[in-house]
């Protein structure tokens, strides 16, 4: 889909709830988090051997920027041949594809280790962004989240693009698109209903509401912050 439309509901979609939820527990944050940079494409297993079956693709460059794909990694393993892989959260759904497993294991071949020390917290009752480095709570924004007839998922997810938006663009200048996926929107004006964090610019609103499709919209200020230092793999936790 066009990018500013592909990304909303994909990119306007945010937390849910018309009315603010109980407060909720306060996530543990690691201090880091290993990653993997895809050096070309992969084949996605149900387990960490070539017998096992292929239950997703990903592609090695994101659709939007080209950007090399970088997915968090979760576990470990080694065959009886001596290969390696590697447990990863994968991408969301793609447009009128089949909706992939959360997680899946890739062969560690053709790959490049990595590491974040970045970490957001998206929390939909207090309507907020909070942003962790090195395990640390280090700043957080006020938000504008999914209202309760098109919430944002929660769960855990990753950024999966960085893209800079023109200044006529919807949700511009910013906006991290993550491997969530609308539950309510399949597709949303040609894209696959993929949340983002995203700007103001063209759409509006009053932080501290719940008024999106699902996206979660910030300041533009506040946006441009993250995306300073926010790339693509870095772990995003909407509770």
């Amino acid at each position: 889909m066009r990018l500013a439309s592909a990304l909303f509901v994909g990119l306007l979609a945010a937390p849910a709830c018309a009315q603010a939820a109980p407060a909720t527990a306060r996530p543990q944050i690691p201090a880091h988090q290993d990653t993997v940079a895809l050096l070309g494409a992969q084949s996605v297993r149900s387990g960490p051997t070539t017998g096992d079956a292929v239950v997703a693709n990903v592609k090695a460059h994101g659709t939007m920027t080209g950007a090399r794909t970088v997915l968090p990694v979760l576990g470990q393993s080694i065959d009886s041949t001596g290969g390696s892989w590697l447990q990863v959260r994968l991408p969301g759904r793609t447009l009128k594809g089949k909706e992939p497993p959360a997680t899946g294991w890739i062969s560690a071949a053709n790959t490049r280790s990595s590491a974040t020390d970045w970490h957001l917290v998206v929390n939909r009752g207090a309507r907020s962004v909070s942003v962790y480095h090195n395990g640390q709570k280090l700043r957080s924004y006020k938000a504008i989240v999914g209202k309760r007839s098109t919430p944002t998922p929660r769960g855990e997810f990753f950024v999966e693009e960085n893209v800079r938006l023109p200044g006529g663009r919807s949700g511009a200048p910013f906006a991290l698109a993550t491997s969530a996926r609308s539950k309510v929107f399949q597709e949303f004006e040609g894209g696959p209903g993929q949340i983002a964090l995203h700007g103001l610019i063209h759409v509006g609103g009053t932080l501290g509401t719940a008024v999106s499709h699902g996206c979660v919209r910030l300041a533009n200020r506040s946006i441009s912050w993250l995306a300073a230092r926010i790339k693509p793999g870095d772990p995003i936790t909407i509770v």
